[in-house]
């Protein structure tokens, strides 16, 4: 339907997320341009839109484009380089200095387009993204036709992307500029880590974030130990030292926060604070466990993230919250903790609230813009079918996603995606497989 500006996709199920729950059964939608004009039972769609171009999807559930709210793109080329491990072995022993002696343009590029393409055959839309070289990741995902937030990183050591603060917020403040324009590309500013920024750039981010209306997107309470190390060198925990420096609102998303108590929680709660949970990185690493069902109760915005590919060690949204589901659940002893429509929601309506998007993305309603994903329903392994959105979480692949549309258009037509070259990214990843592999075994046989 290439150069067709209205169109329809008529499916045996529209899942529309607002109101959740809901699921339309044999509808159409109706989309103009980059945007949904309406949705209505497909037995009406000839008498509505005479002669419109449609797209008969039987056996499949139409939703929303899948929102990726934390990611490490580029890191896809260290999938499975350094696995069980502790988080401070593995950032300090293995990670960085990996990303020392690989991480520049080409890496990043690289490592982006193979995420990308994860991505898009996994239902992702948008992804929000935290790493270094953020001017590559931006082109390449707005060559392929993806969504981002791409983060502006900030840390309080050099690397080849910056040698000390000022550069990283001058260089931050170019990327953002570049791609001011673009509909499809946002910004962020991505500090570390608390324990890995100090408070004058924590106060300095604070101020141009709310200049540039962006969001702050921090690992934040990914550990006990960082709680002891904060006391130690701050004489406060770190919620409460954001907090004192007044980062605790609606713009911050607080990626982790798998060390909260009880009182952690109503402070968030309070302060409209956005929590990113990555369920498998965190169970991965043994970071710990986010009390989800927590702070769902006390009013708390979650969304999810799958964290990158060399800590988790997939980029798999829909595995992600059937995971998340699970989790919370068990972590709870509540059975309803996370129902299915919740944990659909988190990959949805809730990122993109958290993205302030919410107007734009994130559910299939009239004036929305046209990003959906199609999931084919109609394998065994997904018969039969009881209920949509709970298959949708409990039982349905990554590899049952067959196409995606972003701002109207196809990106992905039975998994294979249109923007991109395959076989030139999977060669790429393998010259960097001889690469890298090569010198992190012969570093760690010394």
């Amino acid at each position: 339907m290439s150069g067709i500006t209205r169109f329809a996709l008529s499916a045996s199920w529209v899942v529309p997320v607002e109101p959740e729950g809901v699921v339309l059964k044999d509808h159409s939608v109706v989309i103009e341009q980059d945007r949904i004009v309406e949705i209505l039972p497909t037995t009406e769609l000839d008498q509505r839109y005479p002669g419109i171009a449609t797209e008969s999807l039987d056996g499949h559930a139409l939703l929303p484009g899948l929102i990726n709210m934390h990611a490490h793109s580029a890191m896809t080329l260290m999938r499975g380089l350094a696995d069980d491990l502790q988080l401070s072995v593995w950032l300090n022993d293995h990670i960085w200095p990996a990303e020392q002696r690989w991480m520049g343009p080409e890496y990043v590029h690289d490592g982006t387009q193979l995420a990308v393409l994860e991505y898009l055959r996994g239902g992702i839309t948008l992804f929000n993204d935290n790493y270094f070289f953020p001017d590559v990741t931006a082109a390449v995902t707005s060559q392929s036709g993806m969504r981002a937030c791409i983060g502006l990183p900030v840390i309080n050591f050099p690397t080849v992307w910056a040698q000390n603060t000022d550069e990283y917020f001058a260089r931050g403040l170019e990327v953002h500029q570049a791609f001011k324009g673009e509909q499809l590309i946002s910004t962020a500013f991505a500090p570390h880590a608390p324990y890995s920024v100090d408070n004058d750039s924590f106060l300095r981010i604070r101020k141009l974030a709310e200049e540039m209306d962006v969001p702050i997107h921090l690992h934040l309470l990914e550990t006990a130990g960082e709680i002891a190390d904060s006391e130690r060198d701050y004489g406060l925990k770190p919620l409460a030292r954001m907090q004192q420096l007044n980062l605790l609102d609606t713009r911050l998303l607080a990626v982790h926060m798998t060390a909260l108590n009880d009182a952690d929680i109503e402070t968030v709660a309070r302060h409209g604070v956005n929590v990113v949970h990555c369920p498998e990185s965190n169970l991965k690493l043994a970071s710990g466990i986010c009390p989800v069902a927590k702070l769902i109760a006390a009013g708390v915005n979650v969304s999810v993230g799958t964290d990158g590919a060399a800590s988790n060690n997939d980029l798999d949204l829909l595995g992600e919250i059937r995971t998340a589901a699970l989790l919370a659940k068990g972590f709870s002893g509540d059975p309803e903790a996370v129902p299915a429509s919740a944990a659909l929601a988190m990959i949805t309506i809730n990122a993109a609230r958290a993205l302030g998007m919410e107007a734009q993305l994130g559910s299939l309603l009239p004036g929305k813009q046209a990003d959906i994903c199609a999931i084919d329903l109609s394998a065994p392994e997904t018969q039969p079918i009881h209920n949509v959105i709970s298959h949708l979480v409990y039982a349905t692949s990554r590899q049952q996603v067959q196409h995606v549309w972003v701002a109207g258009r196809r990106l992905l037509k039975n998994r294979e995606p249109l923007t991109l070259d395959v076989d030139e990214i999977v060669s790429n990843a393998r010259s960097w497989q001889k690469r890298v592999g090569k010198n992190h075994a012969s570093k760690a046989a010394g």
